[in-house]
């Protein structure tokens, strides 16, 4: 063990971090026997984080018996991913059952950590003849409002022509519209399309009203298929009420989206003690959803997210971990919709939680939180979120936050240095990223 130089953390041991096959031994130790496990990330297009979290999941998977991993990603895309890692033949590789990743920002799971990670769980499911013991791959997210109608209807055709055909009816509210959700909660708050809660209410009802003829052949299969399309139409439900919050204050949308992926995460545990007799997950988010609320600025603002919840749900039976970075580079766009860049992440802030584990005598290490956190770590800091969109030009206001770092996670992985993540459609920009920050003044 090595302990941090810096004399106000002189009691904090840290474990180095060396990518060999046994540096992360004592974080797995210390996960134990929980059964849900919140790993984060600082930014959504860092490769470090991304390969971290993969070989610590893959041991958890290997050792701790994990059943499934859900992420920050759209319910319909990531369940062609998941058809994909449990031996399905419609796509010949990972890359292509990940050509759902459409809507912005694409980059954060068409990239090649990724790829890499769904290539090693559709290996390791292939040696599990046993439906019951692959391990499974879900999104948590609300964003795919029109997708996820899609899947109702289409798979309602599949099964009972007539229930399509309802669910048309129901979801044709949505054509006076015609576009994305976020159009659909404008013209709704404007007085200027009606609302479409009660028909995506009733269309829940009805599916779930159907469930027990749905599914009586085929066993798991049947029964994945049907909870896949319950999950859509909870997610058209969400999404539409969603998506009116959106004009209602940023702390009403934000609640309303983590509500949705604990419920989802809820409900996907009790899928898989249903299918395959384990509740275990592993959950990829950002820092900001996966860290408990009540321990930042934003949850003192009214604001709560994923970690508190789970915290509250599940107890001493999760564990959280949080990640950091100093500098490096980072995928992102300027702006919502914008082109995929690779950007250089500037410094961290003098006094910030990252500051202060940049002194550390090593530069890749876990650290464990809690009550016996030396001060350093307990105290309020500024910590740093670079989500989809990277503005260093606005770098105080855009990225950083108030925060209680021992009391947000029960450990943390800090990784000084970061690169960007390769995404797997690369732009000009996002090329031009490797040229010195002078360019062309520097030549």
């Amino acid at each position: 063990m090595t302990t941090l130089s810096s004399e106000s953390l002189r009691e904090a041991d840290v474990l180095p971090l060396s990518d060999t096959p046994h540096d992360l031994d004592a974080l797995v130790e210390w996960i134990g026997d929980r059964s849900i496990v919140l790993l984060g990330e600082a930014s959504h297009g860092s490769h470090e984080f991304y390969a971290t979290r993969a070989r610590l999941t893959q041991r958890l998977i290997k050792e701790k018996g994990f059943v499934a991993v859900a992420v920050e990603a759209d319910w319909p895309d990531a369940y062609r991913v998941n058809r994909f890692v449990a031996g399905g033949d419609r796509d010949h590789d990972a890359t292509a059952s990940l050509s759902d990743f459409r809507r912005f920002p694409g980059w954060m799971w068409r990239n090649y950590d990724v790829v890499d990670f769904v290539t090693w769980l559709r290996s390791y499911n292939d040696r599990h003849v046993d439906p019951a013991r692959r391990v499974r791959f879900y999104g948590l997210d609300l964003y795919s409002l029109r997708a996820s109608m899609e899947s109702v209807v289409s798979y309602l055709d599949s099964v009972e022509p007539e229930a399509a055909r309802l669910a048309r009816e129901y979801y044709s509210c949505f054509d006076l519209i015609g576009s994305e959700g976020a159009a659909y909660g404008h013209a709704v708050t404007r007085g200027l399309a009606p609302s479409c809660e009660d028909e995506v209410v009733a269309e829940l009802i009805d599916l779930r009203r159907r469930a027990t003829s749905l599914v009586v052949h085929d066993g798991v299969v049947a029964e994945d298929e049907y909870f896949f399309a319950e999950q859509n139409a909870l997610v058209v439900r969400d999404a539409e009420r969603y998506y009116r919050a959106m004009y209602e204050g940023r702390v009403s949308s934000w609640n309303l989206r983590d509500e949705h992926m604990t419920r989802t995460l809820r409900d996907l545990v009790t899928h898989l003690q249903r299918v395959a007799g384990s509740t275990k997950v592993v959950v990829w988010e950002h820092n900001s959803h996966v860290g408990d609320a009540r321990a930042t600025e934003l949850g003192r603002a009214g604001e709560w997210n994923v970690g508190q919840l789970v915290r509250t749900t599940w107890g001493r039976d999760c564990f959280s971990v949080g990640f950091t970075t100093d500098h490096g580079r980072v995928s992102a766009a300027s702006d919502w919709g914008g082109p995929v860049e690779r950007k250089h992440v500037r410094p961290a802030l003098a006094g910030s939680v990252e500051s202060l584990l940049h002194d550390a005598p090593v530069d890749d290490f876990v650290v464990r939180l809690g009550p016996d956190t030396p001060p350093a770590l307990r105290a309020t800091r500024l910590e740093r979120a670079i989500g989809v969109i990277y503005r260093p030009e606005t770098e105080r206001s855009s990225h950083w936050f108030h925060a209680e770092v021992a009391s947000q996670f029960d450990a943390l992985i800090h990784l000084d240095q970061t690169s960007a993540v390769r995404p797997l459609e690369r732009t000009l920009l996002w090329d031009q990223g490797e040229l010195p920050e002078t360019f062309p003044s520097g030549l």
